[in-house]
């Protein structure tokens, strides 16, 4: 499967964006898709995850109760609402896709990426 991100941009801190990530091909339901970001000399981190018909929604605690992750299987789209937003939300966002939802919030777990977006938090 191929994922490309979109969706990022400056933002003052406090407000909000949605990143979306679109996949190609015709198994996206077959897929636990998730979020990932990166900031400058740091590791990717898990940001969010969602399981294959969206039953179930995982987040990172730093974005509890700001984050949203849903997914639409018909548009094979996995979207991140960002609600909130602090200037330690800046990072490179990545969308991700995995067949298995074991050891989800470790990177390496992961099969499938897409290029990333930035998102920038600043006044």
């Amino acid at each position: 499967v191929q994922l490309q991100a979109s969706g990022g941009g400056l933002v003052q801190p406090g407000g909000s964006l949605r990143l979306s990530c679109a996949a190609s091909g015709r198994t996206f339901s077959s897929y636990v898709m998730g979020w990932f970001r990166q900031a400058p000399g740091k590791e990717r981190e898990f940001v969010a995850g969602i399981t294959w018909r969206g039953s179930s929604t995982y987040y990172a605690d730093s974005v509890k109760g700001r984050f949203t992750i849903s997914r639409d299987n018909a548009k094979n789209t996995v979207y991140l609402q960002m609600n909130s937003l602090k200037p330690e939300d800046t990072a490179v966002y990545y969308c991700a896709a995995t067949s298995s939802i074991a050891a989800l919030r470790s990177w390496r777990q992961w099969d499938y990426w897409g290029q990333g977006t930035l998102v920038t938090v600043s006044s």
